[in-house]
């Protein structure tokens, strides 16, 4: 199986990332090959790990959950991080984890229904596990935006 990524997958690419509902025939129709390759091409691209998913996206608002928060997170000690994000994946509210550089060991993103939900998020939560030394907390206003990287195909093929 090949494993570069093409012009021709960078084209799907950015059609699919745009609008994951589109039908195959229509991403086809606009890069000029058949329903099949396209299906194939897709495929191939899952297969390799390029597309990690597919879905929808959810407005946290609308299912009541208001509070959206980015927490930076210190451990202990750094060697402590495996086991804190075993921990961390059981608090269904966050949603996000990543392992930073910087000032935080952790900078996790958390959904909560608003501001007491988070408190108890926080303190009962985060805080109880063992290797957190203490988090910082930043509450978002408001998301402006989310999007993709973007997608280019005058960029040389990737292997």
């Amino acid at each position: 199986m090949e494993n570069r990524i093409d012009k021709l997958d960078k084209k799907i690419l950015s059609i699919i990332t745009h609008n994951a509902r589109i039908p195959f025939k229509d991403v086809a129709a606009q890069c000029g090959v058949s329903r099949a390759a396209i299906h194939q091409r897709v495929q191939r691209m899952i297969d390799l790990g390029v597309i990690i998913g597919s879905g929808y996206f959810v407005d946290a608002k609308k299912l009541k959950f208001t509070t959206c928060t980015y927490i930076g997170i210190y451990l202990e000690k750094g060697w402590m991080y495996e086991e804190v994000v075993k921990e961390l994946l059981k608090i269904p509210e966050i949603v996000e984890c990543h392992y930073t550089t910087g000032q935080y060991s952790i900078f996790a993103k958390v959904y909560a229904r608003d501001n007491e939900d988070l408190k108890a998020v926080l303190n009962n939560k985060l805080q109880a596990i063992k290797g957190i030394s203490s988090t910082e907390t930043f509450i978002s206003l408001e998301q402006r935006f989310k999007r993709e990287i973007p997608i280019t195909e005058e960029e040389e093929d990737i292997s």
